[in-house]
């Protein structure tokens, strides 16, 4: 589906920015040229009356991203929480693109849960309201269990949302392929895995058992977690296209005037929304990859509450330690250092000048130190640290996408609480405890005690891979190949193997 039909639906993109009047709001909120803004205009209105409509009751760039369907309306939530980069007034206007598009009906939701669940809406539910909440792949509605009367959030996909998804998602695929064959230097940027990646993350959402799953895993991993809450899931009401969990009662995190009016401390909860996903993110590795505002309530207690969790993310344990010795480094500014991890992760490659790096680091980290949030223009720092990125050939990390996207959406929240807020002060504590923690003394014996266990699980293969290897040196074959990188690795294992052997003599385990 991927082919040149897809032009039709780019072209359509524009005139429909173009129909809405959202071109002039977004040439405006990037500053744009004036020789853009006046190549966009003389382009983009031959084809005005190819656009879609959309809402006229809606600002323009929400009446665009609305009309063109779910996967553009995922990408201004992401915008709607970087009132820095794209005004305030810009920000407010996409807001509404988190939990207050128009909704489906009532009767539809129930035919889906009939049809899902293979039970009676009527008979399960107590009573079933209209939707109290509804965003690009699914709406939410407020419900009363029959059995118990306890409230519950009941969400259900969008008739047809999945088709939808694949039209847009094609449409995107072409225009980065597009990209690649007209801009040799976006390669490097990995324009379609980025796709990919972003592909892979709303099929997951597509399918609410999976995040029925999601929601159990981070309620374990947080229920120790002070000032935080994950409401429980009720698995006999969950399945594909449904997903049932407890009722999160509270304040709508965006709502800074309910929040003040309830007494929440909202430079409290700005710190520690931030420190929360860093916690989240370097001691679990699995952290929420959709924390806007619309995705998470403050509790009569204080608490935040979070939902929605058909976007997670997962890091393994070795990035966790590269990502927090990076900002390890920029809270020290400790630039050389920051510079050094790049290259040992092959971030960066091996024959670019390391001191270099440093130095071009340094022009990045140095403004932002000692300034509040209000001084910081995030949009000039993201582009020119994209410009070193591109100086030092850095290849775009599919694997750290999400939890780049979230770090960006989460400043973001927390700067809306509290717009004088410090990122690196805040995020310093959380930092240097897993630092602590992860690099030192216990961190290597906690890495043997892990590889010895490991390395025992093939302890019955071991005899038949040394003899194998014996055999191999004594006897080569009469064509010898050229040296394999395997045979030192297999010699280092079992170099591995002794010493897990002496670790478990030890008593270590």
């Amino acid at each position: 589906m991927r082919g040149p039909h897809n032009i039709w639906r780019l072209i359509r993109t524009g005139a429909t920015f173009e129909r809405t009047g959202a071109m002039g709001a977004v040439l405006d909120a990037m500053e744009a040229p004036r020789p853009l803004r006046v190549a966009a205009r003389v382009l983009g209105w031959p084809f005005k009356w190819l656009g879609y409509p959309g809402d006229p009751a809606m600002p323009p760039i929400t009446r665009a991203l609305t009309a063109l369907g779910p996967a553009y309306i995922k990408f201004g939530q992401v915008l709607s929480t970087r009132p820095d980069v794209v005004g305030q007034e810009l920000a407010d206007q996409l807001r509404v693109l988190q939990d207050r598009l128009p909704p489906f009906t009532v009767e539809d939701a129930k035919a889906t849960i009939r049809a899902e669940l293979d039970v009676e809406p009527d008979a399960t539910f107590e009573s079933f309201g209209e939707p109290v909440a509804a965003a690009s792949l699914a709406q939410v509605h407020q419900a009363r269990l029959a059995t118990t009367g306890e409230r519950v959030a009941v969400k259900v996909l969008r008739p047809g949302i999945e088709r939808a998804f694949r039209r847009d998602i094609d449409a995107f695929y072409f225009a980065a392929r597009v990209v690649e064959l007209l801009s040799p230097a976006s390669r490097r940027l990995k324009p379609m895995d980025v796709i990919g990646h972003f592909e892979s993350v709303v099929l997951g959402e597509l399918d609410l058992r999976l995040e029925s799953a999601a929601a159990s895993e981070f309620a374990a991993n947080t229920k120790d977690d002070p000032g935080f809450q994950v409401p429980r899931i009720v698995w006999p009401l969950s399945g594909r296209r449904v997903m049932t969990l407890g009722w999160a009662e509270g304040v709508p995190l965006g709502d800074n005037a309910a929040l003040d009016a309830a007494g929440h401390d909202r430079r409290a909860l700005s710190e520690r929304v931030l420190q929360l996903f860093l916690r989240h993110a370097l001691r679990d590795g699995y952290f929420h990859g959709d924390m806007h505002q619309g995705n998470m309530k403050v509790a009569p207690n204080g608490d935040i509450i979070a939902y929605d969790f058909g976007i997670m993310g997962y890091i393994d344990p070795y990035t966790r330690r590269v990502y927090a010795e990076i900002l390890y480094g920029f809270i020290r500014r400790d630039y050389l250092r920051v510079a050094e991890v790049h290259f040992e992760a092959g971030y960066v490659p091996p024959d670019r000048d390391v001191h270099e790096f440093a130095r071009a680091l340094r022009s990045v980290g140095e403004p932002i130190f000692g300034m509040d949030a209000t001084r910081i223009s995030m949009g000039r720092l993201l582009a020119y640290l994209f410009e070193v990125t591109e100086k030092f050939g850095m290849e775009t990390r599919t694997e750290l996408i999400l939890l780049q996207r979230t770090m960006v959406v989460v400043e973001g929240v927390a700067r809306s609480l509290d717009p004088r807020m410090n990122i690196w002060e805040v995020a310093r504590p959380v930092v240097e405890d897993y630092i602590q923690e992860s690099i030192g003394p216990r961190a290597v014996v906690r890495d043997l005690r892990e590889t010895a266990r490991v390395l025992t699980r093939f302890g019955p293969r071991l005899p038949g891979l040394v003899e194998s290897a014996l055999i191999r040196q004594a006897d080569p074959p009469k064509d010898p190949e050229p040296p394999r990188r395997w045979q030192p690795a297999l010699w280092a294992g079992l170099g591995a193997a002794a010493g897990a052997a002496a670790v478990l003599s030890l008593g270590l385990l």
